[in-house]
């Protein structure tokens, strides 16, 4: 689908695409080694981080009661809102074609996945979800967890590497999903606390 942009939107691509066609290349291709080749590629699909929110659902649940159902419902509400704003509001406003459907940055990148979407690229809504998730997790398990919370950062952090990495997104779209992504993980887990509590193991 071809969409006609606002003069202002194309004039604001045009003058981010060097950039972020450098920093595509770097990463899909000089950074790269055949360790990554193999794990990255997994490392985006949702099944592989089945065994984390398991993992997650039974820690939260065995150790906070009530509250922690209502944890995972605020994870559950996390993942969402970031998926209906990222896929159902920006990406049908504003337009980007992927660098994997691009005419002319296409040819020059390694692919590692056998699809390429075809909705807008911006923003990137793996990294919007998980920046999202992410910093729910971070806010609400770190009085329990301390220094280990970080890991959850690091987590969204290379999911949204891998999204550039097989080729999928620019890195300005990642970047942007993850800042909106840490915004409503910050806004809900406010949210939560403010209605529910800390989470703390008597």
């Amino acid at each position: 689908m071809i969409v006609d942009l606002p003069f202002c939107l194309i004039t604001f691509w045009d003058r981010i695409q060097p950039f972020d066609s450098w920093l595509i290349t770097h990463i899909n291709q000089d950074w790269s080694n055949s360790f990554l080749d193999t794990v990255l590629p997994y490392m985006r699909e949702t099944l592989f981080w089945v065994p984390l929110y398991l993992f997650l659902l039974l820690f939260v649940t065995s150790n906070f009661g009530i509250k922690g159902w209502w944890w995972v419902m605020g994870v559950v509400l996390c993942a969402a809102l970031s998926d209906l704003i990222s896929s159902q509001v920006i990406k049908k406003t504003i337009w980007r074609t992927r660098p994997c459907r691009d005419e002319i940055m296409g040819p020059q990148l390694r692919f590692f996945i056998n699809y390429c979407p075809g909705s807008s690229s911006f923003t990137s809504s793996h990294t919007f979800s998980h920046f999202a998730q992410a910093t729910f997790f971070f806010s609400t398990l770190r009085p329990v967890m301390g220094r280990w919370a970080n890991l959850f950062l690091v987590w969204a952090f290379i999911i949204a590497y891998t999204q550039v990495y097989v080729g999928v997104h620019y890195p300005f779209d990642v970047f942007c999903g993850a800042l909106l992504g840490i915004g409503i993980g910050l806004l809900l887990s406010k949210l939560f606390h403010k209605r529910i509590g800390m989470l703390t193991v008597s």
